[in-house]
């Protein structure tokens, strides 16, 4: 007969095992997609490919503007998106708590957040591009930024609830006001996890292709000017890898193996940089 330690044991491990093999499953497709990023996209990133812009077909060429238009389109986002998702996380964590308003943004914010990307670029051609008739950076700028606000506001507000009111009491004692002890109290508790939630919606943006082609759609050729349509990685490695040309594929080998190594390298500095420092170092 089974006792019931035994009985638990068994569970533990079945568990165990479950939980082991959905992490190998997974790691598994993580490290077949690097490998297949790495092997045909590693020999097309030559100097070139920083240095000129994208050809024609048949001819040399390079990613350059395309990779200056993603880096200005995801700074602006994160630029737009970022202080609006961090104020309204502040607000929900610290001013609003069980407000009915409080509850509404959540359940908006909730939904933001699984509501496909495409969604945020038909809204911005509707609102942006119909009225101004023309598509533009900025227009694609928006859309990045309605991304990046769900994600900024759902790990402000769970980071600053992880600050113990403990800490807000100490501070109101002393006779500070609210927005006092969020500043110098609340924010530098809750800092590391609100910079790593905005380094993720960068990550977030970064491959977004979806928005884009609604908004700033592209560029052949070199423009930094964001009231034109403007150059993106994204939409430069869609339309290649779709073309028949096989130069073209390779360059969009070589544009996503960017993608994929930025944001990597983005939160590997972020990691060392922002980590909390351990007692007597």
């Amino acid at each position: 007969m089974i006792t019931l330690y035994q009985r638990r044991r068994l569970y533990n491990g079945a568990l165990l095992s479950v939980a082991m093999l959905a992490t190998v499953f997974g790691l598994f497709w993580l490290a077949w997609l690097l490998i297949t990023l790495f092997s045909q996209g590693v020999s097309w990133i030559t100097p070139t490919t920083f240095t000129q812009i994208t050809p024609p077909p048949g001819s040399a060429g390079g990613l350059a503007n395309a990779i200056v238009g993603s880096i200005l389109l995801t700074l602006g986002g994160v630029a737009v998106g970022a202080p609006i998702g961090i104020l309204a996380g502040t607000y929900l964590a610290e001013f609003g708590r069980d407000r009915g308003i409080a509850v509404t943004v959540r359940f908006v914010n909730d939904i933001l957040l699984s509501a496909p990307s495409i969604i945020m670029g038909v809204f911005i051609y509707a609102a942006v591009v119909v009225t101004t008739g023309h598509f533009s950076g900025w227009a694609g700028m928006l859309a990045l930024a309605l991304i990046v606000i769900p994600v900024v506001v759902r790990t402000t507000e769970d980071m600053m609830r992880l600050v113990p009111d403990a800490l807000r009491e100490a501070a109101a004692a002393l006779g500070a006001p609210q927005w006092k002890v969020v500043i110098s109290v609340v924010y530098r508790a809750a800092r590391t996890g609100i910079l790593t939630g905005v380094l993720l919606s960068v990550a977030r943006i970064s491959g977004e292709t979806a928005p884009l082609l609604f908004t700033a759609l592209n560029n052949q050729f070199w423009n930094t000017d964001l009231g034109k349509p403007i150059a993106n990685l994204p939409v430069v490695i869609f339309q290649f890898a779709m073309s028949p040309y096989e130069d073209w594929h390779n360059l969009a080998w070589a544009g996503a193996l960017i993608i994929t190594l930025s944001v990597l390298l983005l939160n590997i500095f972020a990691r060392i940089v922002l980590r909390e420092r351990q007692p007597g170092t």
